[in-house]
């Protein structure tokens, strides 16, 4: 199986939490970084606010979680 997705993590602006809405709304599963494990929350926050988001997950689990989607 293919993994179609986008994950934003730890930044500043909204830029790419745009880009994540669009690729939401193309069908892409979408993961963000949680605020406890950000340096900066700003883009996570963001994309977030644009419920955009289908996980919010801490650093230590998007790669787990990413692999549990692709098999």
């Amino acid at each position: 199986m293919q993994f179609c997705g986008v994950i934003i993590l730890t930044g500043m602006g909204d830029d790419g939490a745009r880009g994540m809405l669009e690729m939401k709304q193309a069908g892409a599963i979408t993961i963000a970084q949680d605020e406890a494990t950000s340096v900066v929350f700003g883009m996570p926050k963001e994309a977030i606010k644009l419920n955009c988001v289908d996980k919010v997950l801490p650093l230590q689990s998007v790669a787990g979680s990413v692999l549990a989607l692709a098999r």
